[in-house]
């Protein structure tokens, strides 16, 4: 396959190292020009800090079923792609807004069965959806009695 058929958006992360490959049994000195696709990795500690979690998190990430197996190089340690980083931050996302972890493995479930679940995470996007703009509200209505007591200290100390 030609780099130049690939979709520029799949490239996201990937490297293109072209090498020229020299076996001494060939029946020529020379095999050609090789294009080899590798893809970007980071290691646990890199991954952790491109997403904002701890090492710990992401390990745990992993052993609770939220993310696939992680890829590993040849000494055994982990390797995370863009698309393991870019699941990551999803996942951030949803337990910054404050998805319970159960509805987290519930998603990953469901992704991992394919295309036929696609109405159920959406109805999971849907109602978590609910829950965070509930939140947002009830977060704006506190916000307007923080406003409140610094102008009311505000006001009282301008009074002395």
């Amino acid at each position: 396959m030609s780099v130049d058929n690939v979709d520029p958006r799949l490239m996201t992360g990937v490297r293109l190292i072209a090498v020229r490959l020299d076996f001494e049994c060939t029946r020529s000195e020379k095999l050609g020009l090789v294009t080899v696709q590798t893809q970007q990795a980071w290691s646990v500690s890199e991954a952790a800090e491109r997403v904002g979690l701890t090492t710990h998190t992401l390990r745990w990430y992993e052993q609770e079923g939220l993310v696939e197996p992680v890829g590993r190089d040849s000494a055994g340690r982990r390797r995370y792609t863009q698309e393991d980083l870019d699941r990551l931050h999803m996942l951030t996302c949803l337990r910054r807004t404050g998805m319970p972890v159960r509805d987290m493995r519930r998603y990953a479930e469901l992704a991992r069965q394919g295309d036929a679940t696609l109405v159920a995470r959406l109805a999971l996007f849907q109602e978590h959806r609910e829950r965070v703009l509930a939140r947002i509200a009830e977060l704006q209505e506190d916000l307007k009695y923080i406003e409140y007591k610094i102008d009311w200290y505000a006001g009282e100390m301008a009074g002395r």
